[in-house]
């Protein structure tokens, strides 16, 4: 199979357990990375510092990239990408955990789809334990779904992307958005005519607590969700009435308490596992 990067970011108030876990479920991928670039996104602290050292050190698959101050994660990323030497990139949080086969399947999908440009997978969400999952983020698989979905939301769960250098930037990159610049990103690279798909499998464990509420349920957040879908208007990729849906749902969604928010999140833009 092609040989692929790992592109993962880490800011100072990642958790050093949590990046541990993370990077280690990309190292013991079925089908191994052939290089790791890991993006400090300013200073970091001595904790998360000594974890990285560690593993640069026993591996000479790491690549560091050191970024001065804090630039946010979409600058980051742009960062990172220029030290990518593989045009296969998969991307990674650094809080998740990757399943062990989640990039051979990704990988086995580019294989027999040479024109494919970005791909990922249905994630299950988790509250402090991997093995307590509370939720799946299911999106669509076939391209056609991806693009109808693409109009009001986004149709991939960023950490488990993989895609192709070369048409990331040739679309522009994530750009100068402080959020949802994935959204962004895809949504662009959708407009630009990229051929995507999704894996309909969960291969990814995403961390859910707390502070994901809250950062969705941020002005910064809404306003940007807003601007993405409006750039989306301008070039001719969404309605006029998306728009407004997108637009009112998103203030709706920041004006409204925080346990209506946690309701909606919940119950209509997830699936629930139920427990036994």
């Amino acid at each position: 199979m092609e040989k692929y990067s790992v592109l993962m970011s880490v800011y100072h108030k990642d958790s050093s357990d949590e990046l541990r876990q993370s990077i280690d479920s990309m190292l013991t991928q079925t089908a191994p990375c052939e290089q790791f670039v890991l993006v400090e996104d300013g200073p970091i602290g001595t904790e998360l510092s000594e974890v990285i050292q560690e593993y640069a050190e026993k591996s000479d698959l790491f690549t560091i990239v050191r970024l001065e101050q804090n630039s946010g994660l979409g600058k980051a990323l742009d960062a990172g990408l220029e030290k990518c030497r593989n045009d296969l990139v998969a991307r990674m949080d650094a809080d998740d955990i990757s399943l062990p086969n989640r990039c051979e399947k990704l990988l086995a999908l580019f294989e027999v789809n040479p024109k494919l440009s970005v791909a990922g997978t249905n994630i299950d969400e988790f509250y402090d334990e991997p093995t307590h999952i509370v939720s799946s983020r299911i999106v669509p698989s076939d391209y056609k779904s991806i693009c109808k979905f693409m109009r009001r939301r986004s149709p991939f769960n960023h950490p488990t992307v993989m895609f192709r250098k070369s048409e990331v930037i040739r679309c522009g990159g994530y750009g100068k958005m402080r959020r949802k610049q994935d959204l962004d990103l895809f949504a662009r690279m959708i407009n630009m005519g990229c051929y995507a798909l999704n894996i309909n499998e969960s291969l990814l464990l995403f961390r859910s607590n707390e502070n994901n509420y809250k950062r969705r349920k941020s002005w910064e957040y809404c306003k940007s969700y807003i601007e993405v879908e409006r750039q989306n208007y301008k070039r001719g990729y969404c309605s006029l009435w998306d728009l407004i849906v997108v637009s009112v749902c998103q203030v709706g969604l920041f004006l409204a308490p925080m346990r209506i928010m946690k309701a909606v999140s919940d119950n209509f833009l997830r699936v629930k596992v139920k427990k036994d």
